[in-house]
């Protein structure tokens, strides 16, 4: 009897002492759950933005009145432009992928114009100046993540003023409203989920003017005409865009 009271004796004991022993381990806690993954990035939505650049137009120095002979320095110069945009995107897997989307720009323009003459005699020009051009366009790219590599095309249209010039102009003036297309390229990287920013090369054609007759004014003394119309230029721009 004796042996087995003190058996059972030491059996519990052995239970008190493995559980104080377990009472003293650190308690194990449940693993904090795991960090939210951020959403893929995607190009589609809406958005607005500004731009600026330059516009280079391609047009010669001089060229030949078929009446009165060469007219030296008639070329356009190039000037600043400068406007806003707004567009919508469409990226059809987010992340890398195809973009379609469609933009629609408005902006100022502020080609000069060189001096011209026939001879040592003025010849002034009474063509419209380009004072704003815009453009509707299609736009298809590849987005690789905040990348997006872009080709664009569409309507262009444009329009300005005629100088004072051209009220002793005695035939017909040309219109002050002219309508081509556009096409293009270029790149954009997003800043944030909704700020990007863009470099874009554009080849603007807004129709070749048709030379009119050219009047000599005896009196000033000066000739007065239509010169000739450049047929396209190049525009080169920066843009900042927000998307909703």
């Amino acid at each position: 009897m004796n042996g087995k009271l003190l058996a059972a004796a030491l059996c519990v004991g052995t239970l008190a002492a493995v559980s104080a022993q377990a009472a003293d381990l650190p308690r194990r806690a449940a693993p904090p759950p795991p960090l939210p993954i951020p959403p893929v990035f995607t190009w589609t939505g809406i958005y607005v933005g500004v731009n600026a650049g330059y516009g280079f137009t391609s047009g010669s120095s001089s060229f030949t009145d078929p009446t009165y002979g060469t007219v030296t320095g008639g070329g356009n110069r190039g000037g600043f432009v400068g406007g806003g945009q707004l567009g919508y995107n469409y990226q059809f897997t987010p992340g890398s992928g195809f973009v379609i989307g469609i933009e629609t720009d408005i902006q100022g323009a502020a080609f000069s114009r060189g001096n011209t003459a026939i001879g040592t005699t003025p010849y002034y020009n009474v063509s419209p100046s380009l004072d704003y051009l815009g453009t509707v366009r299609g736009r298809l790219g590849y987005a690789f993540d905040r990348w997006l590599v872009y080709g664009t095309g569409g309507l262009a249209y444009g329009g300005g003023s005629l100088p004072s010039s051209a009220s002793a102009y005695p035939y017909t003036l040309p219109d002050t409203s002219r309508i081509g297309y556009a096409v293009g390229g270029g790149v954009e990287y997003a800043l944030t989920d909704h700020v990007s920013v863009k470099v874009e090369g554009l080849y603007v054609n807004l129709g070749k003017g048709t030379p009119g007759s050219t009047y000599y004014d005896a009196t000033t003394p000066a000739y007065y005409g239509t010169g000739r119309s450049d047929s396209g230029f190049g525009l080169a721009r920066a843009g900042l865009n927000y998307r909703f």
